[in-house]
């Protein structure tokens, strides 16, 4: 079979999102769903997989909560699992800025839908600000994005403030690859003092989804957290490989190097890992690589479906 992988999220006040946790985790064992969701009083935010028939139920199971009619939901096909369990987490942000009193759900952005998305981009009168993590932008971005390169989204805020100055067109437009963080953002620089804001609605994956490739704008591939690692247009995957000891992802150049050790290290990380880590992860694969000899999947650390 085929997976449907469902990238979903809403910010909308959820004042009893604890009681709703173990609720939504047994639907999800129920109906064999793998994957995570975060569970917050500002909303849901999650990626998670199985047939598209139980992808559709917990659909319809969320949506049934009014505060969750107008629930996001931005849809891919995966040829292996792309998670190996079920987490419905409880987290004090579905995505985490650190700034307190930043609600989407009071101040947020302008919309702009996939469609519209090339000509506010190409305005020269538009800033455009990629507010994914380093390793994600690295991989791929649109024409023409200002990279802040950050490692977390905890420090967008900081950027911000240290590259005001440079900020200086009257049009702020940013992007993240499901539209979450975005959205966040947009709130943010909103409340500090950027008035015509701007944000791509579903993010990369609805863009790279719904848009024709040759009247595209985006250059290279769209860093996922699952599996996958990172797909591209039409939402297919591509030919990325993923790092399991600093989580980046890596090439066939990269797995050509000699400092490349499946499952233990690769060229951006060998020299940062520790006698213990390089020991641990080399006991890891050593279980991978038993368990598949006798065709039986292993259970680690895999990539979370939602991370900041």
């Amino acid at each position: 079979m085929t997976y449907c992988v469902a990238a979903l999220y809403q910010f909308t006040s959820l004042p009893d999102y604890e009681q709703l946790q173990p609720w939504l985790q047994k639907m999800c064992d129920l109906l064999e769903i793998k994957g995570t969701i975060l569970l917050a009083a500002e909303g849901i935010n999650g990626t998670i997989a199985g047939g598209d028939q139980a992808i559709a139920d917990i659909l319809d199971y969320l949506r049934a909560d009014p505060r969750l009619a107008e629930l996001d939901a931005k849809f891919s096909r995966a040829d292996d699992a792309p998670f190996y369990r079920m987490k419905v987490r409880l987290k004090k942000e579905i995505v985490t800025m650190g700034v307190d009193g930043i609600d989407p759900n009071v101040t947020v952005g302008t919309y702009v839908d996939p469609s519209d998305w090339n000509a506010l981009i190409s305005d020269p009168n538009t800033i455009l600000i990629d507010t994914r993590n380093d390793y994600e932008v690295e991989i791929g971005t649109f024409k023409g994005a200002i990279n802040p390169n950050t490692q977390t989204f905890r420090e967008f805020p900081d950027w911000v403030e240290q590259n005001r100055a440079s900020l200086d067109k009257p049009k702020v437009a940013m992007f993240c690859m499901g539209g979450i963080r975005c959205e966040k953002a947009s709130a943010f620089m909103k409340e500090n003092g950027f008035d015509d804001v701007y944000h791509l609605k579903g993010g990369i994956l609805k863009y790279l989804e719904t848009q024709p490739e040759d009247e595209s704008l985006w250059e290279g591939d769209c860093f996922v957290f699952d599996q996958r690692v990172a797909v591209k247009h039409g939402l297919e995957e591509s030919d990325y490989d993923q790092c399991f000891a600093c989580r980046y992802p890596i090439t066939d150049h990269d797995k050509a190097s000699p400092l490349y050790v499946k499952g233990v290290s690769c060229p951006r990380c060998h020299n940062r890992i520790s006698e213990d880590q390089r020991a641990r992860f080399a006991e890891r694969q050593k279980q991978i690589s038993l368990a598949k000899a006798r065709g039986e999947a292993h259970i680690g650390r895999k990539p979370e479906a939602a991370r900041d």
